[in-house]
């Protein structure tokens, strides 16, 4: 689902990625294994077209990202691709359903709060939806995080860090949730990770070296 060729990026001249070629097929799921500046966040971050490569190729459902830009690239990231970041970014101002919803907005999709609504109670939040970020446990927080990257049934499903800062018990159910609804959509599934912990729970292993 997607395929990476010549990756390259560099920050103030200083290799931080280096990808020759990499091709991860549909609804495969995979861990991205490396400690802290080996380039597991840059490359989620260029693979959800937040970021453009120094230089190779990087495509994404089949869409030549380089090809894309403005509101065509934000459109096409709406709809294909979901991304959970190690810092949530929910909006303070808005419900728990509001900030699902806002991701179809965003994607330029019709407002769908029963799909929301769904994927809220999937993961079983649905007593929440009209509380504020404010109002949610850190798990509870993650839970809307990933609601809002799947409402909109990504092709490629991307995780930065999920467990940091979970004790063991809820650093394996973050991976199991994660997987469990990458497979609900058929969506590919990265997750950038330095815990070891986590290993066994992805059945493939990319290592990143610093």
């Amino acid at each position: 689902m997607f395929a990476l060729s010549g990756l390259r990026h560099d920050y103030a001249g200083w290799r931080v990625l280096d990808i020759p070629d990499w091709t991860v097929a549909q609804g495969e799921q995979w861990l991205v294994l490396g400690a802290s500046g080996s380039g597991k966040s840059t490359l989620l971050h260029v693979l959800a077209a937040i970021l453009r490569p120094t230089a190779g190729r990087v495509e994404v459902a089949g869409q030549d990202l380089s090809a894309l830009g403005g509101a065509a690239l934000d459109r096409f990231r709406g709809r294909h691709i979901g991304i959970v970041l190690q810092r949530l970014h929910l909006v303070a101002s808005l419900t728990v359903l509001q900030n699902v919803q806002l991701a179809q907005y965003l994607a330029g999709l019709p407002q769908d709060a029963a799909r929301a609504r769904e994927v809220l109670a999937g993961l079983g939040i649905a007593d929440k939806l009209a509380a504020r970020p404010a109002e949610l446990s850190q798990g509870q927080a993650q839970r809307v995080a990933i609601a809002r990257a799947i409402v909109n049934r990504p092709q490629v499903l991307l995780a930065d860090e999920p467990t940091a800062n979970l004790d063991d018990g809820h650093a394996l159910e973050a991976i199991d949730l994660l997987a469990g609804q990458a497979q609900a959509c058929g969506a590919t599934l990265l997750i950038a990770t330095h815990d070891q912990r986590v290993k066994a729970r992805i059945a493939n292993h990319r290592m990143l070296a610093a």
